[in-house]
């Protein structure tokens, strides 16, 4: 078992200076489907190997199966069952979506519409005075907070506490020790201990007073798999504030990203609102807000393709670049809302299908509806725009837009 020069292309991939376009790159990963790097890690990147190793029960996403196991993010809190395995993961799963969506609450997501197109409206309005805005800061970003904290039955009055956290939530996940201050770590973990701290007051105070916020369905739910304890509830709500909130703010800003690239594609939007749903597809697979999964653990020794990886060996699935694999789509690299048997990896696959998903889309979709509608003679301010340090979580950091012809 050799190395390749895929080690030397991963570095690359993860280096800043790649940021805006790592897509070259994943291509030349893919010259090794299943590629060994010098540190015992494994890199799979092309899709059949991806979706082979993503429905294997081998694969596990508990830190302890790693052989050098490294801190977890959430420091000493339970961890969310996006880290966790079967059993536990699928009861935790079960008794979350039992509350988020079909087929114990199908009607979660339309019954939200009616408050996304309101929130999307609103943040619209207060820039339809302005000829330059920034579609990360005027509405990917604070969209999906408001979203969140109505989901989570968050009182308005604190929605502002709350967006405060999430942003030094955020800006921990991107902290570089060689370039960073020490104060935006530190930021970032007060705020997470802060944000539990305030979960837990909003969860106790649930208790015995059933309601239609999240919080409060699985504060008083005994269902078949009984009920979520507290620290549960505010893990599973953590998971829903971090992973769904950046998934979002990403998809939407890549999505206006590539629209402004493609001023045919816009100027399409614009007169068949209805293919906003192909279209969001389109971008997940095109330009995903999840371009990496940054580790997997092997949980016994396990074949992907015709390498044998050892157990406790590190993982890192390179979903974006199995979205643009030209075996298994015609012409990747090419943006098409109407392509067909569109099964990209945007959201992942197998026990760990982003579980907010259908949310995201919808959100997504009325974002970019609107935009496209609204908008008078776009145009994009830098290109390419400022990208977020993160290779795992990829998209632009701000995206400033011109309007009225400026």
């Amino acid at each position: 078992m050799t190395t390749t020069e895929a080690p030397d292309t991963l570095r690359r991939i993860l280096d800043y200076s790649s940021r805006s376009d790592p897509y070259p790159l994943y291509a030349e990963l893919r010259r090794t489907p299943v590629a060994r790097q010098e540190d015992g890690s494994y890199v799979i990147s092309t899709y059949r190997e991806l979706a082979e190793i993503l429905h294997n029960p081998h694969l596990s996403s508990d830190v302890r199966n790693l052989a050098h196991p490294t801190p977890s993010s959430e420091g000493s809190a339970p961890p969310s069952f996006i880290n966790m395995d079967p059993p536990e993961h699928d009861r935790l799963r079960r008794m979350a979506m039992r509350h988020f969506g079909p087929p114990h609450t199908p009607g979660l997501v339309t019954g939200l519409e009616p408050a996304l197109a309101d929130t999307v409206g609103g943040l619209i309005d207060d820039f339809a005075d302005k000829e330059r805005i920034d579609i990360v800061d005027d509405l990917a970003y604070p969209f999906p907070v408001a979203v969140i904290c109505h989901l989570l039955g968050v009182p308005r009055e604190d929605e502002p506490r709350f967006r405060v956290w999430v942003n030094d939530l955020i800006n921990s996940i991107d902290y570089d020790p060689r370039t960073d201050p020490p104060e935006k770590l530190d930021a970032g973990v007060r705020a997470r201990q802060e944000l539990r701290e305030y979960l837990g007051a909003l969860v106790e105070r649930r208790h015995g007073r059933p309601s239609d916020d999240l919080l409060s369905r699985l504060a008083n739910d005994d269902g078949p798999d009984g009920r979520m304890t507290d620290e549960e509830i505010i893990s599973t709500a953590n998971l829903l504030l971090i992973a769904g909130h950046e998934t979002t703010v990403n998809l939407i800003t890549n999505g206006m990203l590539t629209l402004l690239r493609h001023p045919e594609v816009l100027r399409r939007l614009r007169d068949e609102p209805d293919l906003v749903v192909p279209l969001v597809e389109e971008l997940l697979r095109y330009e995903p807000p999840v371009h990496i999964i940054p580790w997997r653990a092997a949980y016994s020794e396990v074949t992907v393709g015709d390498m044998v990886i050892p157990k406790g060996s590190r993982i890192l699935l390179m979903l974006a670049s199995g979205s643009r694999d030209p075996n298994r789509f015609h012409e990747p690299d090419r943006f098409d809302p109407d392509r067909r048997d569109n099964q990209h990896l945007g959201f992942g696959s197998g026990i760990h299908l982003c579980f907010g998903g259908p949310l995201a889309r919808r959100e997504a979709q009325i974002a970019l509806g609107e935009l496209a509608r609204r908008l008078d003679e776009p145009r994009l301010v830098a290109d390419p725009p400022p990208y977020r340090r993160s290779p795992v979580l990829r998209g632009p950091i701000h995206l400033q837009v011109e309007r009225n012809g400026a």
